[in-house]
């Protein structure tokens, strides 16, 4: 029995060294200033988080990165960073590579609007009070080179382009509220 129990727990390793997988060096559970937006009453740095990913699956044609929060009090929840067309040969993204304003995006990468109503990367700012906001970062393997939107793609068609386009994806959560 012992023996059958050693052999599933190597299987089971095995399986999950080779999964798609999202880290960061900067995320922990809680979102740092550096990573909480400068506007609407919060006082954060705005500086996305560096972001590196491994193991993509086979055939994977280009990469795609979101962040979204799903507390957001709208009804729709909130897009912080959507980002499309990464090369497949991109796997990490450095900090501040969502500052539009610096040229820190692959080649060819678009960072469309957000529900700030601008491209780049958008902190953390929830309503002061209201409970802990889960933030989703998520890149997704995709089976297209390109996807044929530009920089003013509204995010849930970007959303809804990315899933029917996706191969898989992988997600770090991380929290915040004030």
């Amino acid at each position: 029995m012992k023996k059958v129990l050693v052999m599933l727990l190597t299987a089971a390793a095995m399986l999950q060294a080779g999964s798609f997988t999202l880290q960061s060096s900067e995320l922990e559970g809680q979102l740092s200033m550096k990573q909480v937006f400068n506007g609407f009453g919060c006082t954060g740095e705005n500086l996305s988080p560096a972001l590196s990913w491994k193991n993509a699956p086979k055939g994977t044609k280009s990469f795609a990165l979101t962040v979204y929060d799903p507390d957001a009090p709208t009804g729709s929840g909130w897009w912080h960073w959507v980002v499309f067309n990464l090369p497949a040969t991109v796997t990490s993204l450095p900090s501040d590579a969502g500052n539009t304003a610096k040229t820190l995006m692959p080649k060819g990468a678009v960072q469309s609007l957000t529900s700030y109503g601008k491209g780049g990367f958008g902190g953390a700012c929830p309503p002061a009070g209201d409970r802990a906001h889960r933030y989703l970062f998520t890149v997704y393997a995709l089976d297209v080179e390109t996807l044929p939107l530009d920089s003013g793609a509204m995010p849930a068609f970007v959303g809804y382009m990315l899933n029917a386009h996706a191969i898989e994806k992988a997600s770090l959560i991380s929290y915040y509220g004030r």
